[in-house]
């Protein structure tokens, strides 16, 4: 009984030393998930501090909740939170049925070349990089000679600021996100797509069923436990906004919408050197989105049979 127990001990550390080659390999990416992952969020220690660079952050006074309390007593709080919210919240429920078109869409065309070249040309925008982006959006939306001024001329229409008017800095913004993040999105739903069980495609079609049918009752449903996952990992990242685009985009005449806690965060941080109460904004945040993502993953598993966990 104890050398089959002992053999039953050892029979992993066997197997693990026959395929020794492939554990090597799993060391690097183990290793980048622990020091660009794990090691840096003992910098989450500073929301509790008042930074001291001199002391650094072991040396650092302990301050508990007295950042985040400053936060939410600041004027800015509420507004900053709610832009986020607003722009996250819409950005993910208008952006979210482009890519199910698109992927459905594709799937539907026969045309290899018709194919390929729609392919091509929506995943294009995903690669320009967003500084290039905004110049684009930029100089299309000028008043002086811009694409879409023109347009407007051709219609008698007065020419339109679209980055000097707060209330389009939303509808460009996820306007522009559709643009560039729809053909790279739909890759997902395409490679769903494609695994689903083409007898049922052949069955509809003896019953006489019309392609928007089969799309309906085939194409929906197959791909329907990929959109949920997607959906929930998405509402995980409401309020974690890209920083990068929103500062470009962001003057002082949109600022009163344009204003979100990621660029809150840079100027109370970076400008202004202080490091505790924009960690602390930063910690905040992300405790958001995780309440976020386990209530939308609740929420999913009750109404469905689809969640992460």
């Amino acid at each position: 009984m104890r050398s089959n127990k002992k053999a039953f001990g050892l029979r992993p550390w066997m197997q693990m030393k026959k395929s020794r080659q492939l554990y090597l390999l799993l060391l690097i990416p183990l290793a980048y998930i622990i020091l660009f992952c794990y090691v840096p969020m003992y910098g989450a220690t500073l929301a509790f501090k008042e930074f001291n660079p001199a002391a650094g952050i072991l040396g650092s006074s302990w301050v508990g909740l007295k950042h985040f309390a400053r936060f939410f007593n600041s004027p800015s709080c509420w507004s900053v939170i709610k832009n986020t919210f607003v722009l996250g919240a819409l950005n993910l429920i208008i952006s979210l049925p482009f890519p199910i078109i698109l992927a459905i869409s594709l799937n539907e065309c026969k045309h290899r070349l018709i194919n390929k070249t729609v392919q091509m040309v929506t995943y294009a925008p995903y690669f320009i990089s967003t500084v290039i982006m905004v110049a684009l959006l930029m100089q299309w939306s000028s008043i002086n000679g811009g694409l879409f001024n023109n347009i407007l001329g051709l219609f008698g229409r007065d020419p339109v600021n679209l980055f000097g008017d707060a209330k389009y800095f939303r509808p460009v913004y996820i306007l522009s996100n559709i643009w560039q993040f729809t053909g790279f999105n739909s890759i997902i739903y395409l490679a769903a797509l494609s695994s689903v069980d083409v007898s049922m495609y052949e069955a509809a079609k003896v019953d006489g069923a019309s392609k928007l049918q089969k799309i309906w009752f085939i194409d929906l449903p197959s791909i329907l436990p990929t959109i949920i996952i997607l959906l929930i990992l998405n509402a995980g990242q409401i309020m974690n906004l890209g920083f990068d685009k929103v500062y470009l985009m962001q003057n002082q005449l949109n600022v009163q919408v344009s204003e979100i806690i990621a660029t809150y965060t840079y100027k109370v941080g970076l400008l202004d050197l202080d490091f505790s109460y924009s960690t602390a904004i930063g910690l905040l945040n992300s405790v958001v989105n995780v309440i976020l993502l386990f209530s939308v993953n609740l929420f999913s598993r009750k109404i469905s049979e689809n969640s992460l966990w």
